[in-house]
């Protein structure tokens, strides 16, 4: 049996993802045995990463609630200053954080939880290229591959997604 058999997971999508900092976290979740789904502002819209990969919305964010699911993914790239400006993404954020539900952010994602206002007093990591913004936001920043605080686990950028990928699901494994 599968570890994270039965467990469900939100991948926030928009247009200018990373194409493999939303990907790889999918694949390996769902290769843990979670199930995940793709949620986009329009459901049945393809959206288009840096890099030209497609990845279709299964849902609408304002489709979704929180407690249907177990964690939530955030991918880098430019989607995360478009993800934040959806109050729907906010308040799914910050549902997951009160709940203390994983949650997963790569590179640029920090974006989205710094609109959440839950980074005070939070360890995490980002590209240092927002280093100054999770800092200003209260977060304790580390350059590191990985960095998990409580419920949080944070990334650079694709070089660090192997660590990330098995740090999340083991997150992911261990809330029940």
């Amino acid at each position: 049996m599968s570890r994270l058999a039965g467990k469900k997971v939100i991948a926030l999508v928009d247009e200018e993802f990373e194409d493999l900092e939303l990907w790889y976290p999918i694949y390996r979740v769902r290769e843990e045995g979670a199930e995940v789904h793709l949620a986009g502002a329009e459901k049945g819209k393809k959206y288009i990463g840096k890099y030209g990969v497609p990845a279709e919305a299964e849902y609408a964010f304002e489709e979704l609630n929180s407690s249907d699911y177990d964690g939530i993914l955030v991918p880098g790239g430019w989607a995360p200053d478009k993800l934040r400006r959806y109050p729907k993404v906010i308040q799914l954020v910050q549902e997951f954080d009160a709940a203390r539900k994983p949650i997963g952010q790569i590179c640029h994602a920090g974006w989205v939880l710094i609109s959440a206002k839950i980074l005070d007093g939070v360890t995490v990591t980002s590209t240092p290229g927002i280093r100054d913004d999770m800092e200003n936001a209260g977060a304790i920043w580390k350059d590191e591959a990985v960095v998990t605080d409580g419920h949080i686990v944070s990334a650079r950028r694709p070089p660090d997604l192997p660590p990330y990928g098995k740090a999340f699901c083991d997150l992911l494994a261990d809330n029940s």
